[in-house]
C-alpha cells in the first residue's frame, strides 16, 4: 500500500461543512467514527503479504515500515474495504486493525494541518501551505462507504502520519496488530450473497468518537 499520498485526490479549494445532513439527520456532514476504548482506538491499513503478515504476528511494525515516510490510517472498516477492494488489490491483500493509544491519536489530531485548503479555516493560501509543510499529521475527509462501498452524503477521517507521527505511530502508540483479512473476506462474502444483515452483524462497532478541540474541518468537538 502506498503511504506517500493521500489515498485519494484532495478536495476542491473549498467544501462548505453542513452541520447535518438532510439525507441522514443523524450524521452530521463530518465525524470520526471509531472502535475505541478509554484509552485505545482502532485503525485499519492494508499491505502485502511480505509487510503485514509479520507486523500482525509480532504486534509490531517492522524494520522493513518505512517510518521516514506519509502513512495514511483510517478508523473507518468499510473506508478500509473501499480502498484495498476487500483485500483483493495488489500489495493490500493483508488488512490489519491496529489498536493505538488515543492520547497519540489526539495527539495526531491537535497537531494536524487540513489536506486542502479551506477558507473556512485559513486566512489564506499562503498560510496553509506553510501550516502543511510544518504540521507532522494531515487531516481528509471522504465520504463514508456502506456496505456496497458506495460512497454516503457524509464523511469520515482519514488521518495521514508523517516524520515525528509516523515515528510515534509505529514505535510508541500502537498497542496491538491484528490481521483482520479473514473478517474482509467474510463480510465481503456475505455482501456478495445478499446476506447484508449478517454482513452488518460482523462490522466493528465504531461510535462517534470525542475528537479533540482543535481537530481541522470539524471546527467544534464531535
Amino acid at each position: 500500500m502506498s503511504s506517500t499520498s493521500p489515498d485519494v485526490p484532495v478536495q476542491a479549494a473549498h467544501t462548505p461543512v453542513d452541520p447535518v445532513d438532510p439525507a441522514h439527520p443523524t450524521e452530521p456532514h463530518r465525524r470520526i467514527r471509531a472502535l475505541h476504548t478509554d484509552t485505545t482506538v482502532t485503525v485499519y491499513q492494508a499491505y502485502s503479504p511480505a509487510l503485514g503478515l509479520p507486523a500482525a504476528r509480532d504486534g509490531r511494525f517492522p524494520a522493513a515500515w518505512k517510518r521516514e515516510r506519509m502513512t495514511w490510517i483510517k478508523p473507518s472498516f468499510l473506508w478500509m474495504m473501499y480502498r484495498c477492494g476487500w483485500g483483493e488489490k495488489a500489495d493490500q491483500e493483508t488488512v490489519l486493525a491496529i489498536e493505538i493509544e488515543r492520547g497519540g491519536f489526539d495527539w495526531a489530531l491537535r497537531n494536524a494541518c487540513l489536506s486542502h485548503y479551506d477558507a473556512d479555516e485559513h486566512a489564506d493560501r499562503e498560510v496553509w501551505r506553510r501550516e502543511l509543510k510544518g504540521a507532522p499529521a494531515r487531516v481528509q475527509w471522504d465520504p463514508e462507504r456502506d456496505l456496497w462501498l458506495r460512497a454516503l452524503p457524509y464523511r469520515s477521517l482519514q488521518l495521514g502520519l508523517a516524520g515525528e507521527a509516523s515515528r510515534r505511530y509505529a514505535d510508541e502508540w500502537t498497542v496491538a496488530i491484528t490481521d483482520v483479512t479473514p473478517l474482509a473476506q467474510e463480510v465481503r462474502a456475505l455482501v456478495r450473497a445478499g446476506e447484508t444483515a449478517a454482513a452488518a452483524a460482523l462490522l466493528p462497532e465504531e461510535r462517534p468518537y470525542p475528537a479533540p478541540e482543535g481537530t481541522p474541518g470539524l471546527g467544534r468537538v464531535s
